[in-house]
Parts: structure tokens; sequence; C-alpha cells
């Protein structure tokens, strides 16, 4: 009977206490209003984007924490030119780059100056709209790499809450047209010359246009694949596309190996591309080896 009475007033007191710890981590004073980045780093690069594509709105992510509000609610933030700390950039997932060049609000990018959350929402933007014109670099002399910092500031309506990483944002973005950041099971970069040949810009950007015309041909595997690969085949798993291989084969293989040795477009391409390799294999050939 004691043992019994012991063992309830444990789980009592146990409940209590957690009861209590749930009331303290729940309550939040309505009146301070904090705002964060809800996202690390971000990355953009035109790269294989049509030509068409002049500019591009590059989205950094903001949440805020305390009471919705039926009025819009404008927020405040900075533009800096140095970096955050290495130990912040370890945490936010900064690309180690050296090379990069800051990048000047009215030339690579322009930005509002007034920014604000949504009346009824906890999620709100800072738009970066960047000028595809503006960006320096070619495939022959090499690319350049733009940065610029975000960091959130404190005005009447918000305050910048939770740790320093939680504040500062880094912005990358170029024109580059590189080589994909498949991995291996090293983490290293793959590409299959097997299937592919060697690497060379070109044959990305054919490959994306083949892929992207999938939306038409079969929509409901394209709207699979990019949720498994990336709009622009961005991440693509050790670099295999082994569910989707005979899609591959058949609409973008096939397409391109018809494109790269079609005669008429033979000087077209080494106008573009001097040093373009004329060795992307056939899918088909490729099929009947294995």
């Amino acid at each position: 009977m004691k043992r019994a009475t012991y063992i309830s007033g444990a789980v009592l007191a146990a409940l209590l206490s957690v009861s209590c710890s749930e009331t303290d981590y729940m309550t939040y004073n309505p009146d301070d209003n904090g705002i964060y980045f809800s996202r690390d780093t971000l990355t953009f690069s035109f790269s294989v984007m049509s030509t068409d594509s002049t500019t591009h709105v590059l989205n950094v992510p903001v949440m805020i924490m305390g009471t919705l509000s039926d009025v819009d609610r404008e927020f405040s933030f900075q533009i800096e030119r140095q970096m955050p700390s290495d130990s912040i950039q370890k945490l936010i997932y900064v690309p180690k780059d050296s090379s990069f060049v800051w990048a000047d609000n009215g030339v690579q990018y322009s930005i509002p100056d007034h920014v604000t959350i949504p009346a009824g929402s906890i999620h709100g933007n800072i738009p970066v709209t960047v000028v595809r014109s503006r960006l320096e670099g070619n495939y022959t002399d090499g690319y350049t790499h733009y940065r610029l910092v975000l960091r959130l500031g404190e005005n009447a309506n918000f305050t910048p809450v939770l740790s320093e990483k939680d504040q500062v944002r880094v912005i990358q973005f170029d024109n580059a047209i590189e080589q994909p950041a498949w991995l291996d099971y090293k983490g290293d970069k793959v590409w299959y010359e097997k299937e592919l040949g060697v690497w060379h810009p070109y044959k990305m950007i054919k490959m994306v246009e083949y892929y992207h015309a999938l939306s038409e041909i079969l929509p409901e595997s394209y709207v699979k694949m990019v949720a498994l690969y990336g709009e622009n085949l961005e991440n693509v798993p050790y670099g295999d596309f082994h569910v989707y291989k005979t899609i591959m084969r058949k609409y973008i293989y096939s397409p391109m190996y018809e494109h790269f040795n079609d005669p008429a477009n033979r000087d077209m391409i080494l106008s573009m591309y001097p040093d373009f390799p004329f060795d992307f294999p056939d899918p088909f050939a490729q099929q009947s080896v294995e």
C-alpha cells in the first residue's frame, strides 16, 4: 500500500513538472514582435535559363514571432559589404569562395527601400531582383560571382530575435554555366562520360532544354522528376537518373545526340563554342551494350 502511494505521488509530481514546463515554454509576450530569416544562404545562377530571362527575383524569406496584424507591417533591414564571422558562415552554410565581388544595388541587382509582412501572415520576403545583363563573365574567360549581405534591423514593428545566425543572410548569384553539383558517394562532383561524353556547358544547356520540354510531352512524369532532380537538374543524386533512365534516353539523350551530330548544326555550335567536343554517345548504342 505504501509502495503504491509512493508511485502515485511520483507520477503526480512528474505530471505537474511537465505541465509547468509546457506553460513556461508556450508563454509569449504578445507585445514582443520578433523577426528572423527562415532560410540559410541563398544562391542563384541564370546558368542554363533561356536568354529571354533577363531578370530574376530572388525572394529572401523572413518569419515573425508574436501576434498577427490586420494591416501590413513594415520591417527593417540593412545591406552590408562585410561577411559575417567564420563561425556564423559555417552555421548558415556559406560556400567557400574568396573570388566573389560585392554586388552594387542599382547595378547588378535592385532591392526596395520598404518591405512588409502582409496583414494576417507570419511570412514575408525581401525581394532581390538580379539583372542578368549586368553580370560579368563568360565561358571562355570565367564568370564573376557576386554577393551581398542582408541583416535584419529593429523598427517600431519588429525586433530581430533568436541568434545572430538568424539575423543575417549571404546572397550569392552569377550568370555561370558550370558543371552541376552532382555528387558521388564520396561527396565529389561526378559527370558520367560513358553516357554524356566530357563535360561542356553547351551539353548542359541542351539537356535542360529537352528536360523542360517534358512538361508538354510527359507532364505527370515531369512534375515527379522536378520534385526529385530540381527545376534545372541541379540535384541529381549520385549523378544517376536511374529511376527515369528510359525517359532520359528517349526524350533527352537521343535528341541531344541528334542535335550534336547534325551537320547543319556544326558551324553554329563551333561559332559559339570553338572547343566543343562532338563526343556525345549514342544512347541506344549504350543501351545495347548494357
